[in-house]
């Protein structure tokens, strides 16, 4: 199997069946549309299909059929070790890929979301392709804390390049809300954010003392990411309250509040990202400033 080139013209110019082996190893599964969508250029439905099951002939990747639903493609264990060995993505984390984890409607609402970013940016004339995605982002948080999580565990980091009207290299976490938790889960997750945000790594059994006097995110991002919040799975109005429960959270919680000031922090529907689409002003601040705007301006 080819390697691929880490340049994004050598990207657009892969064949299908290594951009579909890539796509699936990032967004570890899609429905066919959504994997054609994902590509670059999307190719005619009947070749990528042809193409994906050459791929299964060779055990590379496996389908999940569900009633009256389409068909959802993931990799193999064999495919996804195929795929970790690109230098496209060395240092990338490799999952196992399981047909339980194919199944799962919040994967597919994640691959969602991506498309509703990739999409719109192809749109815009900015620089984001399927590999500028990275679901499952964590990172440990040992800040001491007797009660909390131990870990940062981001449904997904994007990396996004504007071009206009300034050029701006972009990061934002991003938390997909299906609506199958409760709102107080869901502020919650604010805190975890905020608290990885301020802490200092402390020393511990396995890890010595930080003497570098800078945070622990520090030595991974230049500048903070942006939290965007991603809701879907109910009805407008429902969507609407767990919107103003994040934003009470944010502007009642003392380290939240500090952290919104910092960060920008925002909330959507994904059904308009996808109608309107992501870098519309569709975005509510959840920093106590009224009205929406772009999720670039927060």
């Amino acid at each position: 199997m080819p390697t691929l080139s880490s340049t994004a013209s050598s990207r657009r110019a892969a064949p299908v069946r290594e951009q579909a082996l890539a796509a699936l190893f990032v967004h570890r599964a899609a429905e066919t549309e959504q994997l054609r969508r994902l590509l670059a250029p999307p190719p005619e439905l009947r070749y990528l299909r042809r193409c994906l099951r050459d791929l299964r002939g060779l055990g590379l990747v496996h389908s999940v059929t569900r009633a009256h639903c389409p068909s959802v493609w993931s990799l193999t264990d064999q495919g996804a070790r195929n795929v970790a060995s690109w230098p496209e993505f060395a240092g990338r984390r490799l999952r196992r890929h399981t047909t339980m984890g194919a199944r799962s409607a919040h994967t597919l609402a994640v691959t969602r979301t991506a498309l509703a970013f990739i999409e719109d940016a192809r749109r815009r004339g900015d620089e984001v392709t399927a590999l500028d995605w990275t679901p499952e982002v964590a990172h440990p948080i040992r800040d001491g804390a007797g009660v909390g999580d131990r870990a940062l565990i981001a449904d997904a980091l994007l990396r996004y390049t504007r071009t206009a009207p300034t050029r701006a290299m972009l990061r934002a976490f991003v938390e997909v809300d299906r609506a199958t938790e409760s709102s107080e889960r869901l502020a919650s997750k604010v805190i975890t954010y905020a608290r990885f945000y301020d802490h200092f790594p402390v020393a511990g059994r396995r890890s010595p003392a930080d003497l570098s006097g800078i945070r622990a995110w520090q030595r991974t991002y230049p500048v903070f990411p942006r939290l965007l919040f991603v809701l879907t799975g109910a009805g407008r109005q429902t969507l609407l309250h767990r919107v103003a429960d994040l934003r009470a959270m944010v502007r009642e919680q003392p380290s939240t509040a500090r952290f919104a000031q910092d960060v920008p922090v925002g909330a959507a529907i994904l059904e308009e990202l996808e109608e309107l689409g992501a870098s519309a002003p569709v975005w509510w601040p959840l920093d106590g400033r009224t009205g929406r705007s772009n999720w670039m301006e927060l």
